[in-house]
């Protein structure tokens, strides 16, 4: 099984830049520290999204980055991405694993504590787990789940279960003291002002928890 080897997840949507290039705002966050990226721009058809890879797996090489692609397993292989991140009801993990080999990650987005367990009984290597905190980005997936949940997957999952949604680097201790084992992004990094500054505080964030623990 790959081994994990970020703490910090960047997910993309393009409509949260405030109209700046994509690109040169993940220029910005890998030059600061960012390590991994997922691509997420559900809105694109299939031409404009492999282009966008391509880019990105350009870039994602050039800082050492990691590159996953969302659900698009076809995309993921034509790009030579680091893996795939399935949503909770997409392809069944060792459905991708077969196709993708043992050496790409596949994430799992999940919104409760049983998804998050079984997407590890199927072979994931991460679960994302949330919304934890309110963000309009997440608002379709329902209420905040809040904290227990995320104690209860990092008890119950030995794969790592990173916290998503609503958060920022104030929250990422909480997030990590809860027992996850770091945290994906949105608007956090995208919508600053300084992407650099932001993503240097959120592994600021992060580093501080991990030395706390």
């Amino acid at each position: 099984m790959p081994r994990l080897d970020f703490d910090l997840y960047l997910v993309t949507d393009r409509h949260q830049t405030g109209g700046r290039q994509l690109s040169l705002l993940l220029d910005q966050a890998f030059g600061a520290g960012l390590r991994a990226v997922q691509l997420r721009e559900k809105d694109l058809t299939i031409r404009p999204l492999l282009a966008l890879a391509e880019e990105l797996r350009r870039l994602t090489r050039r800082h050492g980055a990691r590159l996953l692609i969302n659900d698009r397993v076809d995309v993921a292989l034509a790009v030579g991405a680091d893996g795939v991140h399935l949503r909770a009801d997409s392809l069944p993990v060792a459905v991708v694993r077969r196709l993708l080999g043992p050496d790409r990650l596949i994430g799992v987005s999940a919104h409760s504590v049983e998804e998050a367990v079984r997407a590890e009984a199927e072979g994931a290597d991460f679960a994302l787990l949330g919304p934890v905190y309110e963000t309009p980005s997440k608002r379709r997936y329902g209420d905040p789940i809040g904290l227990q949940p995320i104690e209860e997957a990092a008890r119950r999952c030995r794969m790592p279960v990173l916290a998503i949604g609503g958060i920022t680097a104030a929250r990422v201790g909480a997030v990590r003291r809860a027992g996850a084992s770091g945290a994906a992004v949105v608007s956090a990094i995208l919508s600053a002002p300084d992407v650099a500054g932001a993503t240097r505080a959120l592994l600021d964030a992060v580093a501080a928890s991990r030395a706390e623990g």
